[in-house]
């Protein structure tokens, strides 16, 4: 069972930037695509970034050209740069394999408000 274990959330005013990381405990954490959702109160989890074994990423329209998405294999992390945040990009944001997997992590609350 892997742990996938998120971190640098926390409250950011609109036009600000955070950094967020996802620790996995698999051994095998190169061979997966990995991806960034997100999950707003009363929305559905969505997809946010994605990023294969071979680092070729994708976005969805709504972070394309704010959103970066990466990994370091040695470290068994992936990384999302979030920058020009707005208040509509407030979720908890978690990591998974994508496609993702039943487990989940407990995700890093991104709040966005002035």
């Amino acid at each position: 069972q892997v742990q996938l274990v998120e971190s640098g959330g926390g409250l950011v005013q609109p036009g600000g930037s955070l950094k967020l990381s996802c620790a996995a405990s698999r051994s095998t954490f190169s061979r997966y695509a990995m991806g960034w959702y997100r999950q707003a109160p009363g929305k559905e989890r969505e997809l946010v970034a994605s990023i294969t074994d071979d680092f070729s990423t994708n976005y969805a329209d709504f972070v394309k050209g704010r959103f970066t998405i990466s990994r370091d294999n040695a470290k068994s992390t992936v990384y999302l740069q979030m920058n020009s945040l707005q208040p509509e990009d407030t979720a908890i944001y978690l990591c998974n394999a994508y496609p993702a997997y039943d487990e989940w992590g407990l995700g890093t609350q991104v709040t966005v408000s002035s």
